[in-house]
């Protein structure tokens, strides 16, 4: 069975420190270290050590094979969005992660493919860097943060960004970034426990009542991390919907609940209980083997819980494979 894990981190081996190219900011930025390991920095300070396989493509492959997966979707961290910064800044940066992307992608063609970055502070660049992707890159999706500045995805300003992934059929991982709340919950690691959850909720929120699915409705997005805590909540989103459309309903009058389906989700819950019951919910074609490889948090056995589970040999096949491949509209044959 082909099996592709669509939701994994890269960054190139080597990056400029950002902060004195540009003059101001905390960007981030590798300091090599001892061998196999680097320090992100963030701007000029500490931020946290990476080991080799956030970068080192052949150890990566290596680690796969343990658990016979052929095919990585690389997208970078999402710390390196850098939505804050000037535009001009975040395009080139974004364009410095896409050009290391690229190359990865065209030198492992049956390994990785890839997911592009833009500066959504930008709308006008990012749409420039939409086309670049697309018809210079060969890179057939965009990886996008929860919010924009705090700013909700459903924002005016970025509707024609998701206008322009529509018509160029470019797909959209959605990753949380930025946790509403992060400065009043360090403690426990709640940010990444609860914070990040709840982003992915926000999220899908915004874009559904903000009525950006309702209007482009060939927009191909997914939700990571299962979709946060979106569809465990859908009940008490669907009753507020329905018992205060005043202020719920008033840019789109379409029930929550019937974008279910709609949009795509990984499968990391950590729990099987949960993934059955978002397949019940979703349906196996709309969700994909993902683990946020190479990270704590992620599902590092790539899928052991699901080939342990009863879950029909046929949805797992979907999950492992075809969801992925519909998704970013790619063909089989690519990888055999």
């Amino acid at each position: 069975m082909l099996k592709i894990d669509m939701h994994t981190h890269i960054l190139p081996p080597e990056m400029p420190n950002w902060t004195e190219k540009f003059g101001y900011g905390n960007f981030i930025w590798l300091k090599q270290q001892k061998p196999g390991y680097a320090d992100m920095m963030r701007g000029n300070s500490f931020f946290r050590t990476i080991a080799e396989n956030c970068w080192d493509e052949d150890v990566r492959i290596k680690d796969y094979e343990k658990y016979a997966t052929q095919v990585q979707v690389v997208c970078t961290i999402p710390v390196m969005f850098s939505y804050w910064s000037k535009g001009k800044d975040g395009l080139e940066l974004s364009r410095f992660l896409n050009d290391h992307i690229a190359d990865l992608q065209g030198r492992y063609p049956k390994n990785y493919v890839g997911l592009g970055t833009i500066p959504m502070q930008d709308p006008e660049l990012a749409i420039q860097e939409l086309h670049r992707l697309k018809n210079e890159l060969g890179i057939v999706g965009i990886q996008i943060g929860s919010n924009v500045n705090q700013k909700n995805l459903s924002d005016p300003e970025f509707f024609a960004i998701f206008e322009a992934c529509e018509k160029l059929g470019m797909a959209i991982m959605i990753h949380p970034w930025e946790m509403m709340g992060q400065e009043d919950m360090s403690k426990y690691w709640l940010p990444w426990l609860v914070g990040m959850p709840a982003e992915t909720a926000r999220a899908m929120a915004s874009l559904i009542f903000g009525g950006v699915l309702e209007r482009l409705p060939n927009l191909r997005v997914l939700a990571s991390h299962a979709g946060g805590s979106f569809i465990p909540t859908i009940g008490r989103i669907e009753h507020g919907f329905n018992c205060r459309p005043d202020l719920v309903a008033i840019d789109n009058p379409i029930n929550p609940r019937d974008y279910l389906g709609k949009f795509w989700t990984d499968c990391i819950t950590h729990d099987i209980d949960l993934l059955k019951y978002i397949l019940k919910i979703q349906g196996a074609d709309k969700v994909c083997l993902g683990t946020d490889y190479p990270f704590p948090l992620g599902d590092l056995e790539v899928g052991k819980f699901i080939t342990e589970s009863d879950i029909n040999p046929a949805d797992v096949e979907k999950i492992f494979c075809d969801s992925t491949l519909t998704w970013l509209n790619l063909d089989k044959s690519r990888f055999l």
